[in-house]
């Protein structure tokens, strides 16, 4: 196997992980929302819940494989401008958003293994997320790191509900027609349903910021918690999380038809400095 197809299967691999916890997270909010059980409680709760599963820790630790692999590739994606962005303003903040994407798979992956081994903590989203909010309110002008951090977010959130709305879901898709007239309905929910979510943490984030509270902060878990506490917040929730699961299922679709070009590992070295030197341009 040549190192671009160990760096294609890598990334098949952590979308395919990342579909697995969308679709749990989506599917146990729906049943909260309809008051069949489940929950809200974010990736974190999904993972533990899988535990409990027939070969649970089996399986948690191949989600832990995945979003390794997905972090790593996350990583070389930023880096090398695999996808080809550019160093354009637009390019550059989708670049800056794998890799933060790549640091949150990361610490899934650290859930999913730590859980895996038997060591995993009992905290979830929401404490990971006032954690490192606590951590970065403490630096200089933390409470203004924190504000730009949640604005990032926010924005990211537009973007996700622009690109459910212009319906360019399936760009990166190389899948013929039949896959794609089922593929994009399902990409435009989860899309769309990532920028509420996204919106609302983000949210959390300045409002954290505003009053210099760590505390206020939310991760996946406490934005759905916040439209469950609004009026009819049962349907904002079942919407939601029905989207969260149609971005998992969609992760899977990816993890099959998405176009990987993915830098020669022989020359990632030399691909990796030229991006950080550009980056630094």
């Amino acid at each position: 196997m040549t190192s671009q197809n160990t760096l294609e299967m890598m990334a098949r691999l952590g979308h395919a992980a990342r579909g697995v916890v969308y679709c749990l997270v989506g599917g146990l909010a729906v049943l909260a929302a309809v008051g069949s059980g489940g929950e809200t409680g974010g990736s974190s709760n999904a993972l533990r819940t899988l535990l409990a599963q027939p070969f649970g820790r089996v399986l948690l630790g191949l989600i832990a494989i995945g979003f390794l692999c997905f972090s790593a590739w996350r990583f070389v994606e930023a880096i090398t401008d695999a996808d080809r962005r550019g160093s354009e303003w637009k390019g550059l903040a989708i670049r800056g958003g794998h890799l933060v994407g790549g640091i949150i798979a990361l610490g899934l992956a650290a859930s999913a293994g730590g859980l895996a081994l038997g060591s995993g903590g009992r905290g979830g989203d929401d404490s990971a997320a006032r954690d490192w909010t606590a951590w970065l309110m403490a630096q200089p002008l933390g409470p203004w790191l924190v504000g730009l951090v949640g604005i990032g977010v926010a924005g990211a959130g537009i973007a996700f509900a622009v690109k459910a709305w212009r319906g360019k879901v399936t760009e990166h898709l190389v899948c013929s027609r039949d896959v794609a007239r089922w593929a994009v309905p399902m990409g435009r929910l989860g899309f769309a349903a990532r920028g509420v979510v996204f919106l609302v943490i983000g949210g959390f984030l300045v409002a954290a910021a505003l009053h210099s509270r760590a505390s206020e902060a939310r991760g996946l878990g406490g934005a759905l918690e916040a439209l469950a506490a609004q009026p009819l917040g049962w349907i904002l929730l079942g919407v939601t999380a029905a989207g969260l699961f149609a971005f998992g299922a969609f992760s899977m679709v990816e993890a099959v038809y998405r176009r990987i070009d993915a830098p020669d590992l022989d020359e990632a070295g030399g691909a990796i400095a030229d991006g950080v030197r550009n980056l630094g341009a």
